[in-house]
């Protein structure tokens, strides 16, 4: 499915087919029954988000919620972002051997889960994962992220006015 223009959760399973909607639906059961307090389920970027939202964290640096989470349905698979798991590489490493305990090898980018069926995942660790980190976590990783960008940015910019300053005659 490319980006859905559902306006609500319940449109964006709608749309689905029904073995699709099965996989979303579980996924999002163990989201929703696992989310932290101050995450709010909505619809963004076309998929379903488990967010921060913007009444109570407005400082991001696109003017959208922060996202912990998203689950899509794409044209062969169920992508599940899990944001959270991508700030945190010791996060990720539990993530993957926890899966790898049980004899599961994820099909997983750095963020990204692709799910073919459910056997693909394990619904609880997935559910752990979100349960482990709080909002204020997350923000506190974000805002450290973000610090560093702009750290970054300023010292490759001071780098490159000091190279131009020293190749002028």
């Amino acid at each position: 499915m490319a980006q859905s223009k559902a306006s609500n959760v319940s449109a964006y399973l709608e749309e689905l087919p029904v073995e699709r909607r099965e996989i979303v639906s579980a996924i999002r059961s163990v989201l929703c029954e696992n989310l932290p307090p101050g995450f709010s389920e909505t619809m963004v970027y076309g998929m379903i988000g488990y967010v921060i939202p913007l009444s109570v964290y407005p400082n991001t640096y696109n003017g959208q919620p922060l996202t912990v989470a998203a689950l899509a349905s794409q044209k062969g698979y169920v992508s599940l972002y899990l944001m959270s798991i991508y700030g945190d590489p010791a996060l990720s490493t539990w993530f993957v051997d926890a899966h790898r305990q049980l004899g599961k090898v994820l099909d997983m980018g750095k963020s990204c889960l692709r799910v073919r069926n459910l056997d693909d995942i394990s619904l609880p660790i997935v559910g752990q994962a979100i349960a482990k980190v709080s909002a204020e976590q997350f923000v506190a990783t974000y805002e450290a992220a973000r610090a560093q960008t702009r750290t970054a940015t300023r010292r490759a910019n001071a780098r490159s006015t000091k190279t131009r300053a020293a190749a002028q005659p």
